[in-house]
């Protein structure tokens, strides 16, 4: 059974910092596109950052976090994980990690074949 369960959420100040991870059972992480979306109250879903399989090796951030975001791929952990530096109060909201078998822009931005349930992330002093 295909699973992937996000961690690391949590109420954190605005400069602050999180490490998110995704963890996946069931298949092998390195053999996806996964993407990290969110979804603050009362906006749509956004795609947040996304990491290529292993073939294309490539990243992807939205504007509003480059600079600050960092995804990373762990294959022994065969888990994913986002680096979030310097939060600012818009960074509010669920995150979910995603896992789709192609490497695309849909893939990256839109959605995705498969979901977690999300961990909340809260950035307020």
């Amino acid at each position: 059974q295909l699973q992937l369960v996000e961690s690391g959420g949590g109420l954190v100040q605005p400069g602050g910092s999180l490490r998110l991870s995704c963890a996946a059972s069931g298949f092998t992480l390195d053999d996806y596109t996964i993407t990290w979306f969110r979804q603050a109250p009362g906006k749509e879903r956004e795609g947040v950052s996304c990491i290529s399989n292993s073939k294309w090796d490539s990243t992807h951030y939205a504007d509003s976090v480059k600079g600050r975001f960092t995804i990373s791929r762990d294959n022994a952990k065969n888990t994913v994980y986002l680096q979030m530096n310097s939060l600012k109060p818009e960074d509010t909201g669920v995150y979910y990690c995603a896992a789709d078998p192609d490497y695309s822009v849909r893939a990256c931005y839109y959605e995705a074949t498969y979901w977690g349930k999300g961990t909340l992330v809260t950035v307020s002093s």
